[in-house]
């Protein structure tokens, strides 16, 4: 009997969402197209120094999916899809205060958490939930009346979810339940056809165009694909010139002379899509929503605690540089504390884009080395033990030394995760408008632990990931030094 075991039943997912995805939204498959030649072509200009970061094979096939739900218990069902394809929840992002718009979710991402499952496929799905208890947002009656709508609807069918489980369990699948399942997992995914309720969705939208995309519909659908390219600044002219709109600004580190961090992202913005709506009266008409886009990435290094608290100085550092714009009499207009909101095309009182700014705070700032990054802990990396003439000298212990004696050498570990501050940054750019949130009032309590109960699952922590596959390699370069020296 033919079985397809867990990894192929994921990149098999990947290949028919993207299909499907770039059949409903046709921009996509160009935003793929000219991915593909951006990765080309920096192939050909850097050689072997542009599978740093992965191998052409991997950044080629690489996307990542971005869904929304509305209570636990859908949560939970598309938790054990995606555990048939080996992807496990990763992470908590709080979206609610990163964005001057009103973006009332928390999120996890799905993905595989082994190196080798990774490497080969790595597909991940960020995934965002309503909060329809957060009084900033959802007053009483709104939230009774939501949470009534989203109980009768049902996003994924019972066969599924058991074939599903069934691939948890034996991680694999025979072919044609296989094949069956992932006609399922696909089509529960797909844009519906069914009319939506125009009154229910603009209260919402009122809001929340979120909220409405959410709770408006139901149906759950992809919200984006995102390929991953080698130059986003390229990639982001060349989508340009093609007439395609994009976001003002690429969100995340900006480009510079040092290594690669984090994670880079843009999109082009939400396009207009004919929808069925369906009327008080009971009639049906033809319009439309913007609330679908096109987002590509690009992928550096992961950075350690010290790293993201690095990180974290620098972003301050650069909106503290954008606000000084003074106002009349010489009262500043934007305090420093005041932090310019994700994705806001900011420039300083010189003229300076944010991503002009940020170059700087980087050069001043972060180490302009992997191997700098490495001895200062600022950056997740594997190990490996480099040939050295036999001198007697033992060798030393600690990274720094190993690294700057010759006896160990880096490779940089990819980030595999997100960034809140990014992720609002795109899902803003890319909404009908800002909504309504009481500022006023107290939001409710959410944070990786409420996620794991609601879950029932392990939530993983990206950097205890990073640490494990850091030390592990240490660990043995240290080993086989000992046995040698």
């Amino acid at each position: 009997m033919t079985v397809v075991p867990t990894w192929r039943l994921r990149a098999a997912f990947a290949r028919a969402l993207s299909e499907m995805y770039g059949q409903e939204v046709p921009a996509y498959t160009t935003l793929v197209e000219v991915s593909s030649e951006v990765n080309a072509g920096v192939l050909r200009r850097d050689g072997s120094a542009a599978e740093r970061l992965g191998t052409i094979g991997r950044v080629t096939a690489e996307r990542h999916g971005a869904i929304r739900v509305g209570t636990p218990q859908e949560l939970r069902q598309v938790a054990q899809v995606f555990a048939a394809l080996g992807m496990y929840p990763v992470g908590f992002y709080d979206l609610r205060d990163t964005a001057s718009s009103s973006i009332p979710v928390v999120s996890t991402a799905f993905r595989p958490i082994e190196p080798a499952e990774l490497a080969l496929n790595p597909f991940r799905v960020f995934t965002s939930i309503l909060t329809p208890d957060d009084r900033r947002f959802f007053d009483a009656g709104l939230q009774e009346e939501l949470e009534a709508f989203l109980a009768r609807r049902r996003l994924f069918p019972p066969e599924l979810l058991a074939l599903a489980a069934r691939a948890e369990r034996e991680r694999e699948l025979p072919a044609e339940e296989a094949k069956r399942f992932l006609k399922l997992a696909v089509a529960a995914f797909k844009l519906s056809a069914e009319p939506v309720d125009r009154s229910w969705y603009r209260r919402l939208e009122a809001v929340s165009s979120v909220a409405a995309d959410i709770g408006g519909v139901t149906s759950t659908h992809v919200n984006h694909l995102t390929p991953r390219v080698l130059d986003i600044d390229e990639l982001y002219r060349r989508m340009s010139e093609r007439g395609i709109e994009m976001i003002d600004e690429i969100q995340g580190p900006p480009r510079w002379d040092g290594p690669d961090v984090l994670l880079r992202q843009t999109s082009f913005r939400a396009l207009s899509e004919s929808r069925r709506f369906r009327l008080p009266d009971g009639r049906v008409e033809h319009g439309s929503l913007s609330v679908r886009f096109g987002e590509v990435e690009a992928r550096g290094i992961a950075l350690t605690p010290a790293g993201r608290d690095l990180y974290d100085v620098m972003l301050s550092e650069v909106d503290a540089r954008l606000t000084t714009d003074r106002g009349p009499a010489g009262v500043d207009a934007r305090s420093a504390t005041d932090h310019r909101p994700a994705g806001a095309h900011a420039r300083a009182a010189t003229g300076a884009s944010r991503q002009d700014v940020a170059r700087e705070v980087w050069a001043e700032r972060l180490p302009g080395s992997e191997s700098e990054l490495a001895k200062q802990g600022l950056g997740y990396f594997r190990y490996r033990l480099l040939d050295r003439p036999a001198d007697g000298r033992k060798p030393p212990v600690d990274v720094a030394g190993l690294i700057d004696g010759g006896w160990a050498g880096v490779e940089p570990i990819v980030y595999e995760d997100f960034l809140p501050r990014s992720a609002a940054g795109i899902f803003q750019s890319n909404l009908a408008g800002n909504g309504s949130r009481d500022t006023a009032a107290t939001g409710s309590g959410r944070n990786a632990h409420w996620m794991q109960d609601m879950l029932e699952r392990t939530v993983h922590e990206p950097a205890d990931l990073y640490a494990a596959q850091s030390q592990e390699s240490l660990r043995h370069v240290l080993t086989r030094l000992q046995e040698t020296t």
